[in-house]
């Protein structure tokens, strides 16, 4: 009642930031430790930084150690339950020079050398990236992208409007909203800064989603539709969205799931 949680308050005012977190189920260790250290209720500041966090300094990388709760990912999924509808194909034109098209325009590879192409404005001329010819500026969308052997790659979407020429690191900012694979072993969302993504099970397959009018971008392993990665919603102004492929290493070749 109010008179317990009165008293309750005044023992231990650290108590009154972490009324979110205890609603939630979350258990907040900034609770312990600031009892613990003997805290005073000037010291204490108005919101806890993050939800169940350590609050510990932030660091380059921000890591998920656990994946969304059950009836999260029940939902996310469902939202997302419907096949791939688009056949798509990559766009030559958009193609850095280094990059090698399959003859159905379906599947690329980094070549060894850089090809003798046009240098148009809509081509990648620094980044070794790729866009398809489709693009959206409404609706939900849904594709998939067979990965390989690759062990450095990245896929997401971008805005029309990403800048071709010159280094370009990706990133919401910039326009894009990707998932990286590094080295074999690391998962990371392209946020700023990176989030590093915990997998029990390393998919070969990925399904990436988007949402134009609700600004939101995902992705989940299209072999068990587990969730990977949902970015926070964007404003895409009624832009055209494509999807978007980066390579690092020779092994990899990435592939259009029809």
């Amino acid at each position: 009642n109010k008179t317990t949680l009165s008293i309750i308050l005044s023992f231990c005012p650290c108590l009154v930031i972490c009324v979110e977190c205890a609603s939630s189920g979350v258990f907040c260790p900034f609770v312990a430790s600031f009892c613990e250290q003997g805290g005073s209720p000037s010291e204490i500041p108005a919101q806890p930084q993050h939800r169940g966090s350590s609050l510990r300094p932030r660091t380059e990388r921000q890591e998920i150690r656990e994946g969304p709760s059950q009836d999260r990912a029940a939902g996310e999924c469902e939202k997302w339950s419907q096949p791939p509808q688009w056949p798509m194909t990559l766009d030559p034109d958009t193609a850095h020079p280094e990059l090698v098209l399959s003859a159905d325009r379906k599947s690329v590879r980094l070549g060894d050398t850089q090809q003798r192409v046009p240098n148009n404005p809509e081509r990648f001329d620094c980044n070794r990236w790729v866009l398809a010819c489709e693009g959206f500026t409404s609706g939900r969308h849904c594709w998939e992208v067979e990965m390989g052997d690759g062990q450095c790659w990245a896929v997401g979407v971008a805005r029309e409007s990403v800048r071709r020429k010159r280094g370009l690191s990706f990133n919401p900012e910039e326009g894009i909203w990707a998932v990286q694979w590094l080295h074999g072993d690391q998962y990371q969302a392209r946020t700023s800064p990176e989030t590093t993504v915990s997998l029990g099970r390393v998919p070969s397959r990925i399904r990436v989603c988007l949402d134009c009018d609700e600004g939101q971008v995902a992705f989940f392993s299209a072999d068990n539709k587990a969730p990977i990665f949902t970015f926070p919603p964007a404003s895409f102004n009624g832009e055209r969205i494509r999807p978007w492929f980066c390579f690092w290493d020779s092994e990899t070749q990435l592939r259009l799931c029809s």
